[in-house]
């Protein structure tokens, strides 16, 4: 049940990254079309790209925890036995539920500092831009809470115990000629 929620946030986070993305490319390119062509500008596009920017780099950071896709390697813990990859893993995983609170608690003291002073060019709350290391601290961490719990529970497959998708050790399928 938790994995499908969670699915399910990635899943939308997934189509506000393409959203952010696309917003992104549209605003710069047009500011650039404007400026060249025109000797005119979008005022806020170059502010509210970064904002975007930020998001999206947090909202895919969480995308990529779940599905274990951010770099790794496994030239250590792949030659351990299951104990052993069970443990580091355990010990990896308390170590990035430890980050993701120092990101909460970061996020949220620069929120609440910011939340009062305005951007420059579009005059929202600054807050909004810091509110995205809190989304991911606490997403994160529920999503690490999660994987410590089934590891500890007795579950978890030994690619979960790597802690990342995919190896060099284990080559994908062959694309077919």
């Amino acid at each position: 049940m938790v994995n499908r929620l969670i699915g399910h946030i990635c899943r939308l986070f997934e189509w506000l990254m393409v959203i952010c993305l696309a917003a992104m490319v549209l605003m710069v390119f047009g500011n650039v079309l404007l400026r060249y062509g025109f000797n005119s500008g979008i005022t806020v596009s170059e502010e509210l790209s970064r904002w975007l920017f930020v998001w999206m780099t947090f909202l895919g950071a969480f995308v990529a925890l779940h599905t274990r896709q951010h770099l790794g390697t496994d030239m250590l813990v792949g030659r351990l036995s299951r104990g052993g990859r069970k443990l580091c893993f355990v010990l990896a995983r308390l170590g990035m539920l430890f980050v993701c609170v120092l990101v909460v608690l970061g996020g949220w003291q620069q929120t609440l500092i910011n939340r009062d002073a305005l951007s420059a060019v579009m005059q929202v709350s600054s807050a909004i831009f810091y509110a995205s290391g809190v989304v991911f601290g606490v997403l994160g961490g529920l999503v690490v809470l999660h994987e410590l719990v089934q590891v500890l529970g007795g579950g978890g497959s030994d690619d979960m115990l790597l802690g990342f998708a995919g190896s060099e050790e284990q080559p994908h399928a062959q694309a077919r000629p």
